[in-house]
């Protein structure tokens, strides 16, 4: 049956809504995505209207999707490999130019390959990701006089000016306003803080929960404060937020180049899914 594409978001929802919370793990990043679409409008990622899709298989079935927002790179959800390649040579004929992709790592580097196959472009793995599922919440012992708390408005500048630091550190496209998207995780509830003696040490994200799902991201601390276990309490404790809020599944995702925050979200209790890519088109 193959790809269906369309630039509205009623449309999308009606045709792939199901499907992608039936799969609310694999589809964790488009489920997140479209929630702040809905919410914050279309312009919410930049002047550019946003890109959907959806694959059906022989039997009609919608068997994948993805979504686009300009001028971020094409997001994956849930498809087969051989919907990935069949996506790049439609966007191709369709003259779309998307900055790279992002998915799980066999159908994002099928995508790619694909992508250099029909435009020529030369493409670059930029960074392997790990998908983590919450197994059982194991807490660490906390920093000695410390705790978690929700982000207030007080807090709005120092997280944005994180909000940044994550970005750059990371390699990862940031928001087109920092303050304002700093303004709109403290009015949700989505942002907490670790305060240890008055002072704020490290931030964390928890997405809201969507077909049961909820999402940890983004974790920083400060380098200069880095090593004092303020991220993993941290960690843990928007984990149970998380699950408070009514998640089934808790989920994070971690760079698979650094050894260490993989080895503290598993001794908190996470346990891997699966691999992803984030590949960059040159």
């Amino acid at each position: 049956m193959g790809w269906t594409l369309t630039t509205s978001l009623d449309e999308f929802q009606a045709a792939a809504g199901e499907f992608l919370t039936a799969a609310p793990v694999e589809n964790t990043v488009l489920l997140t995505l479209l929630d702040r679409l809905r919410r914050d409008g279309p312009q919410v990622y930049g002047p550019e209207a946003p890109r959907y899709g959806w694959w059906r298989a022989a039997d009609g079935a919608v068997a994948g999707a993805t979504l686009r927002t300009p001028p971020f790179g094409q997001r994956l959800g849930r498809l087969p490999v051989a919907a990935a390649e069949e996506l790049a040579g439609r966007l191709a004929e369709a003259g779309e130019k998307p900055s790279g992709v992002g998915g799980e790592r066999a159908a994002a580097l099928a995508f790619a390959a694909a992508w250099a196959r029909h435009t020529g472009a030369a493409w670059e793995l930029r960074a392997g990701e790990r998908l983590y599922r919450l197994a059982e919440l194991t807490p660490p012992a906390a920093p000695p006089g410390g705790r978690a708390r929700l982000a207030r408005p007080a807090d709005r500048a120092l997280l944005a000016h994180w909000l940044r630091a994550f970005c750059d550190e990371a390699g990862v496209s940031m928001p087109v306003d920092l303050a304002a998207d700093a303004d709109r995780r403290i009015a949700a509830g989505t942002l907490l803080v670790w305060e240890d003696a008055e002072h704020v040490t490290a931030m964390a994200g928890v997405s809201p929960v969507l077909a049961g799902m909820s999402r940890i991201g983004p974790v920083y601390t400060p380098a200069d404060r880095r090593g004092r276990g303020y991220a993993s309490a941290l960690t843990a404790a928007g984990s149970a937020h998380a699950q408070a809020a009514g998640a089934h599944e808790v989920l994070l995702y971690t760079d698979l180049s650094n050894p260490v925050s993989n080895a503290i979200y598993q001794r908190i209790g996470y346990r891997p899914v699966g691999d992803s890519a984030e590949i960059e088109f040159r």
